[in-house]
């Protein structure tokens, strides 16, 4: 599975304001941090940079790949800041994102700079609201690209993940299903997540059990590539192959197999309690794996 570190991130407080302040060298030694992690990319997440954004942008590219020779993941929602970064990118960098609202401007991009890109299932009138809705956006999404020449092997597409937390919109479920329907729609294109989208709102020691649990279910789908935090450990083993059981001890609870957490170690029993809320058998609560 391909990781994209997502360390890079403006609204984080530790690296935040050195980006604000154009402090190269936490940057660069975060960026070197990551790769030695194992990333196969790393996010650079600038935000909306309305301010001299492709100049910002820019820089950052330069000052990142200076020390790393992996790929960079382009994270913005400025366009000009966007074409700023692919072109000064060093190699194929990947495009993130692009959805119905910003095609016509953005996917220009993805010949012009010989780049992959993400494609976001959000709609005109924003979230989706089921698996279905993702699959007609990502539909539209796809053809639009295929017109102007893009072939599906391209794309990335994201299906959105939302947070636990939020028990009246928590779509993981619908994300797994559209997940399913993925190479129906699309037969060659890519999938990727924003996975720690899944535990926002979570309490800090509890974000690793939902991030790595709800990998070991996307994984049933073959998922392509993960934007991750690069410095969970046991997720990078997950996503390689390295606790195979685990794996299949989740996947087996998705196929309706009852299994008793007292039947297995603490370990295991506290994944067992995290795919029960992920799937919707218990009520989301703070304290879920105490129960």
């Amino acid at each position: 599975m391909i990781l994209i570190g997502e360390n890079l991130n403006i609204v984080s407080t530790t690296i935040g304001p050195a980006l604000k302040s154009l402090n190269a060298k936490p940057l660069q030694e975060l960026a070197i941090a990551e790769t030695v992690a194992g990333m196969d990319y790393l996010d650079i997440n600038i935000g909306p940079a309305r301010k001299d954004g492709d100049k910002f942008m820019e820089w950052v590219v330069k000052t990142v790949q200076e020390v790393t020779d992996k790929p960079l993941s382009l994270d913005t929602t400025n366009p000009i800041a966007m074409e700023a970064g692919l072109k000064a990118h060093k190699g194929r960098a990947l495009l993130n994102s692009i959805s119905l609202q910003r095609m016509e401007e953005e996917l220009p991009f993805v010949l012009k700079y010989d780049c992959d890109f993400v494609g976001l299932t959000w709609g005109r009138e924003g979230m989706p609201r089921d698996a279905n809705e993702r699959g007609a956006i990502a539909a539209e999404l796809l053809y639009n690209a295929n017109e102007k020449g893009i072939p599906n092997d391209r794309i990335w597409v994201d299906p959105i993940v939302t947070p636990a937390v939020n028990i009246e919109s928590n779509q993981v479920r619908h994300c797994l299903e559209f997940m399913s329907m993925l190479q129906d729609i699309a037969p060659g294109a890519k999938s990727v997540v924003g996975l720690s989208n899944v535990s926002n709102g979570a309490p800090a020691r509890l974000r690793p059990y939902l991030n790595r649990t709800y990998l070991m279910m996307l994984m049933k789908y073959n998922l392509y590539a993960a934007i991750v935090d690069a410095f969970d450990k046991e997720l990078f083993d997950i996503a390689h192959g390295k606790n195979p059981q685990l794996v299949k001890l989740v996947q087996s609870l998705m196929a309706g197999e009852k299994i008793d957490p007292a039947s297995v170690s603490p370990e295991e029993a506290k994944y067992i309690k995290t795919a029960r809320v992920l799937l919707g058998e218990v009520l989301y609560s703070h304290s879920w794996l105490e129960s």
